[in-house]
């Protein structure tokens, strides 16, 4: 789970803000779950797990992340990892301004209530050596558009080089998401059709 819905005026000018506010409304409202999505995300799953292989060994930490009502479910690949000798990763929300803590999931882990409706596990922080990054939309040269509270731009500044890799489905592609100085592209998208590498 993430923090949703807030938005973050201090960061952006607010042309910019409210073109970032109306796409996600846009994106919000049209959130459904069509014919065929459990099938997308059983298959952008499988993708996900090849991509962690590919990139990092077992035994690395990978952050993931509890979905929220709406969301792209990854509690099946948080299985599939710990099953590969991963440990999982999942994001704790802090107050508004500073970057995510990531705690050690397992199965069967106590789930604790967070901010923004969010859960974390209640298991050590650990930092991670991985990870996936979610998104509301997204565009070939690596920005996405998120809930709009900063929170992963910071988190990722402040992992820098931790590889970090976007999900999300095919559909979430826009021609260009609205961009700001505060903005981090990601390098890599995986959808349920192809991994994008990004800016390329």
């Amino acid at each position: 789970m993430v923090a949703p819905h807030v938005s973050s005026p201090e960061c952006d000018p607010p042309v910019l803000a409210a073109a970032k506010a109306e796409l996600r409304r846009r994106l919000m409202a049209g959130r459904a779950h069509p014919a065929g999505a459990a099938h997308a995300h059983e298959t952008l799953s499988r993708r996900m797990l090849g991509c962690v292989r590919d990139a990092v060994p077992a035994g690395a930490a990978v952050a993931a992340v509890w979905p929220l009502p709406g969301e792209i479910d990854l509690r099946a690949l948080c299985a599939r990892l710990h099953d590969h000798g991963y440990q999982v990763l999942l994001p704790e929300t802090p107050p508004r301004g500073q970057p995510l803590r990531f705690r050690l999931w397992h199965p069967g882990a106590r789930m604790v209530p967070g901010r923004f409706r969010t859960a974390h596990p209640d298991g050590p922080a650990a930092r991670p050596d991985f990870v996936f990054v979610p998104l509301l939309a997204f565009d070939r040269r690596g920005f996405r558009l998120g809930y709009g509270g900063g929170y992963y731009d910071r988190t990722l500044a402040d992992l820098s080089p931790v590889p970090a890799m976007g999900y999300g489905l095919a559909a979430q592609e826009v021609p260009e998401v609205p961009t700001g100085r505060h903005d981090i592209p990601l390098p890599v998208v995986v959808t349920e059709r192809e991994t994008i590498r990004c800016g390329a």
